[in-house]
């Protein structure tokens, strides 16, 4: 393959980076058609944001100064024609380690424009911009009821490397029983180090950049409950047992301001079904003055368990990480 040795910017007019003082609106319309079917209660929150942010004169001075500096999507590239957004992609800068990551968001096409190398462009010079600033690696994800987008990002040097589902409930007082031979009690001090290692099984490392798993909020002792106090951090944890006091799982619930709340599980890869069902009914039952309750595990694991739970999945992400590789040449497929 041939290395991009030059930003196409000079080369294709019709696309430009981001204007963050102009171009939100248009790019929050342009998102909001293209994935109108399948966004949630967070993709509308989010539309709803950045047209918000289009219109504050105070927030625009600040992200002006701030693109490439905090984890928001404050650069991009659009592609126009006849003075109108038809193509977007944003570029969302992290830091983990001190290794600097980009994710690839937002790239979205008008219907009417697609299939003729747009997508592809975009999430090129999204990759170029993010090399040139250093970045050691770039990510994107992509539903997986989209496979033309995946396949796309593919021949572009993406790979697959995780698929995490999304699975949401309401709760609910009215719930029956929660499992026979299953008991709940409160999360123990004793409990952690069994708790920590199924949780490191079920939320990989590689994605904690994205989204850290909330270590001291949920370690037991005085340091993490001093924190929780002082930052207002209220954290629930339950442990689900059997043969008089076995342990088979544990569940952690967390409010989080603006969105759903977040639910923390760990149990077995294999054999913890039943388990995490009674918990995961136990906090619907538990928490019936919430609106939502969120839960973020690997494609497939328990889904039967959380099924029977009442919980629904929401979307199926697959995560593609670019390698190392050169990429394509962008202009042979323009």
């Amino acid at each position: 393959m041939v290395a991009i040795t030059a930003s196409i910017l000079a080369k294709v007019p019709q696309l430009r980076p981001l204007n963050i003082l102009t171009d939100l609106p248009r790019v929050a319309d342009l998102v909001e058609s293209c994935f109108a079917g399948t966004l949630d209660t967070e993709g509308h929150r989010y539309i709803q944001q950045m047209r918000r942010a289009g219109n504050d004169s105070y927030f625009l001075r600040w992200a002006a100064n701030a693109i490439d500096t905090v984890s928001m999507p404050l650069s991009g590239y659009v592609w126009e024609e006849n003075r109108e957004v038809v193509g977007n992609v944003s570029l969302v800068p992290f830091k983990r380690e001190g290794r600097k990551i980009y994710l690839i968001a937002n790239v979205a096409v008008r219907p009417d424009c697609r299939r003729k190398g747009i997508g592809r462009a975009l999430t090129l010079e999204a990759v170029q911009h993010a090399r040139q600033r250093g970045a050691q690696t770039t990510w994107l994800h992509v539903r997986d009821d989209n496979p033309g987008a995946a396949a796309l990002y593919a021949s572009l040097g993406f790979r697959e490397r995780v698929r995490r589902t999304l699975w949401q409930a309401a709760p609910d007082r009215s719930l029956g029983p929660l499992g026979a031979g299953i008991t709940i009690t409160s999360r123990q001090a004793r409990d952690w180090p069994q708790q920590e290692a199924w949780m490191q099984q079920l939320y990989p490392n590689m994605l904690a950049w994205y989204h850290p798993i909330p270590w001291l909020s949920l370690r037991p002792g005085l340091g993490p409950s001093l924190y929780r106090f002082f930052l207002e951090y209220e954290t629930r944890q339950w442990a689900a047992r059997v043969d008089g006091g076995q342990l088979q799982g544990v569940l952690a619930w967390q409010p989080f301001m603006g969105h759903a709340d977040r639910l923390w599980a760990a149990a077995p890869l294999e054999g913890g079904e039943g388990a995490l069902a009674a918990l995961l009914l136990h906090a619907r039952h538990t928490l019936s003055w919430q609106k939502n309750l969120t839960l973020e595990l690997p494609a497939g694991q328990a889904q039967e368990a959380i099924l029977a739970a009442g919980f629904k999945p929401i979307r199926t992400l697959i995560w593609m990480q670019a390698d190392e590789t050169p990429l394509p040449e962008s202009r042979k497929s323009l």
